[in-house]
């Protein structure tokens, strides 16, 4: 793996030779905690300086499987990639689970010959990790049902562009210790961030990704704190992140949920417990007056949409890093068990 590069935000110019950082983001592990700080200064780039990276990826081509439905998703890669001169197609795999109809190995061995990067948006995260075992082009997580790397990083790095160094931050979740919860945690991890996750008892997150999170947050300073307590959590935090409390797949126990999760619901009085400048965040879609009331979410402390924009610019770092030197590699996988 190449070492992380360093950007001059004051000398750059146009792009002109970018580093393969890793050969995919099947997890938010996949970039290492100096590889990650090197992805947020080329977004920061990105963001103010769009034009200096027209074109940075002409002639490049970028196919989305995505097997569940999108907004941010979609739109973010297809107008990121359009806006680094690439191109984007979309599969749509709502109807027909990526392998039912031949196996992914098989898909995989094909779009490597027609494209240079993949997408997927998934319920299996098997289905990626098995995406990325047989192609030699990278392959990009967009959602499964273990991790969301692409959101945690645009989280951070938004909490970033607000409060600054992110070794001072407390970063609060309340909800379901889920595939959001488990990126925000080893992302909170690489950066030396502080986080506390609080979920009712059987929810909390999977313990290998609690294990990993805790393993990488002794080498940079992070703080990783699973509870069930949300009033603990949330005390003093500098920011609040809710998710919602049935994702993708599991609307039969929506009912069974919304029993379950009601006392973690994020409301003016667990806000109260927060720092007074605190900020509410959500990965959206959100269903208010369930895991959130609208009461937080529409107030000014909601940095939602600044979350939702800054997908772009981060995916459109992650493309730059991934694709920028056109380099491919033998289709022998290794890196993902």
């Amino acid at each position: 793996m190449m070492p992380a590069r360093m950007y001059d935000l004051t000398a750059m110019r146009a792009p002109v030779e970018q580093p393969v950082i890793c050969r995919d983001l099947v997890s938010t592990q996949d970039f290492s905690p100096e590889e990650t700080k090197s992805l947020f200064e080329l977004t920061h780039i990105i963001k103010h300086r769009p034009a200096d990276f027209r074109g940075a990826l002409a002639g490049k081509q970028l196919v989305l499987f995505f097997e569940k439905a999108s907004l941010r998703t979609r739109l973010t890669f297809e107008a990121g990639m359009a806006s680094l001169g690439g191109t984007s197609l979309f599969m749509d795999q709502t109807r027909s689970l990526l392998g039912e109809r031949e196996p992914v190995c098989d898909i995989a061995r094909n779009v490597e010959r027609w494209v240079d990067a993949v997408v997927l948006r998934t319920y299996s995260h098997k289905t990626i990790v098995e995406m990325a075992r047989h192609t030699c082009i990278p392959v990009i997580n967009a959602l499964s049902d273990s991790e969301h790397p692409c959101q945690a990083f645009a989280d951070f790095f938004t909490l970033e562009e607000k409060f600054g160094d992110l070794s001072k931050v407390h970063l609060a979740y309340i909800g379901d210790g889920n595939n959001v919860a488990h990126s925000l945690m080893l992302a909170a991890a690489a950066l030396g961030t502080s986080i506390s996750v609080a979920t009712p008892e059987g929810y909390a997150p999977g313990p290998e990704m609690t294990a990993a999170a805790k393993r990488i947050a002794r080498t940079t300073g992070a703080i990783i704190d699973i509870t069930h307590d949300a009033v603990k959590a949330v005390t003093g935090a500098n920011a609040i992140y809710t998710d919602v409390w049935a994702s993708m797949g599991q609307e039969a126990e929506a009912a069974e949920r919304a029993k379950i999760f009601a006392p973690y619901q994020v409301n003016d009085k667990l806000f109260s417990y927060a720092a007074p400048h605190a900020v509410f965040m959500h990965c959206l879609p959100a269903h208010r007056g369930e895991e959130v009331t609208a009461s937080v979410i529409d107030s000014p402390r909601s940095i939602v949409f600044d979350q939702a924009e800054n997908r772009m610019h981060i995916q459109k770092a992650i493309l730059l890093l991934l694709l920028g030197s056109g380099m491919r590699t033998a289709p022998t996988r290794s890196n993902h068990a």
